[in-house]
């Protein structure tokens, strides 16, 4: 369950006749909208099935969206369940969220009647007219929705204006009387810019804000303020600083005005205090005194002192004061507060089961001394003798910030940074090094000694490399090593001409024989005693191996003449023969009308005219006439 509930991520919820025009519009794009004479009935009913269903799947989207985005409040943490009961009472809430699934509900329930009647329909009038009455009573069920819609966006529009608090995470909370400074408080520790006015109840709501202390990240609430009364009779507006209060682990800072210059006296604050004390058991209260440029704890009666001073007397209050118009004890106040709510998480994670396996997985290091000495540790006499920094002495050594607030503070004071140069003479500080002179580069004449500290370089470097340092020793290979890397060279070569032998015979345009096939062991004898057993004489077998083992040359070819006489012609023997080779292989007409019916359904041709078909997406008007016409009579005209 996540603690924090982002209310800004709900989308919009539209109303019903905005509804009702998102998902017809969108059926109609998606969806077919022809229906061609030819079509036989059983493609009319799926036509016409397919609008239902896509109708009914696109509400159960949109309204299933609603439903997931919209908190349930039995799942959110107490706080925002009781924030959410206050401002907008959870039994409406839930009863429109109710209702929203109900009819999510209805939409499924009609669509699967609809379309199984779709299924028996026998014509296309029939089919036609159930897809109207189908999607008219998905229509009705949503119309009849208008007011949980308009209740849910208007909820959705107050929730996203709500700030996002983090329940577990480190927070203070202040609360107390209207116009005792709470929102001035706030404006000074964090980033919130909260409205301040000189009247009561100017903070109606809760304000959050953030800010850094012991590197880490505070989250501030400021409370719209409370009125001593009982609980039945607090407005909305107290109530939520009461939900804050009972939910959220924090640290409380109650305020009080001494001065009653918010209107109410001493007595009616504590009496406050008093009233709403037990929704601050287990947590670190603070009282804070406010306006103490107005009046301090001393100004006051003794009656009005004895009954603050009674608050803390118990030791489980703190008492400190502040003035936000003066700037005195607003950070110290803060500090505080916040070293209380660390302390008391720090002691309830010691109370829990995990700190055993934390504090088993903590080691101490500590060095042991490698002798009987006492070494303590050093402090230089100059830094010994260093005075502490003290704001309120005058004589306190002068830092950089306070020349920075002698000369205009920060923006108009730029720090000197060439003050603290280290040169021959103070007077080189502030001169200015050009980085071109004479037409050459400052920069390479720094160091006046460059040239002869090169040539000491270079001559090093040929010294070392006549002594033969660099030169690397060669390693002597005995008679074994020598054998193992000739047979290895061998082998490499030897593996190269086979992969170039692999190559070249891959190269060759070489027919592939698939399946084993076995080479024949028949003899002509054979041959012509089966030519025998099948009435064909053996003389055709002696024929035939001898034009197959006979070389032919072009001086044996044939006479034109016997050609002539056996009823051919040269010519006819020049033009070579065409065969068909889509019945190549067949053995009988019946297989190529076989062969011919495969192919024909198997093989469809292409749509080469590029004709419109029944699935293209296209809106045939821009102003469509079911979503721009009015209240239609009685009559016969159809549309669709």
């Amino acid at each position: 369950m996540s603690s924090i509930y982002n209310f800004k991520r709900i989308q919009p919820v539209p109303g019903a006749t905005d509804f009702l025009d998102i998902v017809l519009s969108r059926t109609q794009r998606k969806t077919p909208t022809v229906v061609h004479p030819g079509y036989n009935i059983g493609r009319i009913r799926q036509f016409y099935m397919r609008k239902v269903k896509y109708t009914q799947e696109t509400f159960d989207e949109k309204l299933s969206q609603i439903l997931n985005d919209f908190p349930q409040l039995d799942n959110v943490h107490p706080f925002y369940a009781d924030l959410m009961n206050v401002l907008y009472d959870k039994d409406h809430y839930k009863l429109a969220l109710g209702q929203i699934n109900t009819a999510k509900h209805l939409i499924d329930s009609v669509a699967k009647d609809y379309t199984r009647l779709l299924k028996f329909g026998d014509s296309l009038y029939r089919c036609k007219q159930l897809k109207r009455a189908g999607m008219g009573r998905m229509a009705t069920i949503m119309r009849r929705q208008k007011d949980s819609l308009g209740y849910l966006e208007q909820v959705r529009q107050h929730l996203s204006r709500l700030p996002s608090i983090d329940p577990n995470t480190r927070t203070l909370i202040v609360c107390g009387y209207p116009n005792v400074g709470k929102s001035s408080f706030m404006n000074k520790v964090t980033r919130a810019d909260v409205d301040v006015q000189p009247y009561a109840f100017t903070t109606k709501s809760l304000f959050v804000g953030h800010m850094d202390y012991n590197y880490l990240r505070w989250q501030v609430i400021d409370t719209p303020g409370i009125l001593d009364h009982p609980l039945e009779e607090r407005n909305t507006i107290e109530m939520q600083s009461i939900t804050a209060l009972a939910h959220l682990r924090a640290c409380i800072m109650f305020f009080i005005d001494l001065s009653e210059q918010c209107g109410y006296s001493i007595k009616e604050q504590v009496s406050l205090f008093n009233s709403i004390k037990p929704l601050f058991t287990n947590k670190p209260t603070l009282l804070v005194i406010t306006k103490t440029d107005a009046c301090k704890l001393e100004d006051i009666s003794p009656e009005d002192r004895k009954l603050v001073e009674d608050v803390c007397k118990d030791g489980s209050v703190e008492l400190s004061q502040l003035s936000t118009y003066l700037d005195e004890g607003v950070i110290e106040t803060r500090n505080l507060a916040c070293e209380k709510l660390l302390q008391q998480r720090v002691a309830m994670k010691l109370k829990g089961q995990k700190v055993h396996d934390v504090l088993n997985r903590v080691h101490l290091s500590v060095p042991a001394p490698r002798d009987s000495q006492d070494r303590k540790p050093f402090i230089p006499e100059q830094i010994a003798k260093r005075r502490k920094y003290n704001p309120d002495d005058p004589d306190r050594p002068r830092l950089e910030r306070d020349i920075e607030m002698e000369n205009g503070g920060a923006g108009v004071y730029n720090v000197d940074l060439k003050k603290k140069y280290l040169l021959k003479s103070d007077e080189w500080k502030y001169d200015v090094i050009p980085e071109i002179m004479n037409g050459k580069n400052v920069a390479d004449f720094v160091d006046p000694d460059i040239e002869e500290k090169l040539a000491e370089l270079e001559l090093e470097e040929e010294r070392l490399e006549a002594e033969g340092v660099y030169d690397s020793p060669e390693e002597e290979l005995d008679e074994e090593e020598e054998k193992i890397k000739s047979m290895a060279r061998e082998i490499r070569r030897q593996k190269q001409i086979i992969a170039q032998e692999s190559r070249l015979k891959k190269g060759l345009n070489r027919p592939v024989i698939v399946g084993s096939v076995k080479a024949s062991r028949q003899t002509k004898d054979d041959f012509a005693s089966h030519l025998e057993k099948l009435g064909v004489s053996s003389d055709v077998a002696d024929t035939r191996a001898k034009s197959i083992t006979r070389k032919r040359t072009h001086s044996s070819t044939r006479d034109p003449a016997e050609g002539m006489a056996r009823g051919t012609s040269v010519a006819a023997r020049a033009v070579s023969v065409v065969r068909d080779r889509s019945t190549m292989g067949l053995s009988s007409d019946k297989q190529a009308k076989l062969a011919a019916k495969k192919k024909s359904m198997s093989q469809r041709k292409g749509n080469l005219m590029a004709r419109a078909g029944e699935a293209d997406r296209s809106i045939g008007t821009k102003m469509p006439k079911h979503l721009f016409s009015g209240k239609r009579k009685m009559g016969s005209t159809d549309r669709r």
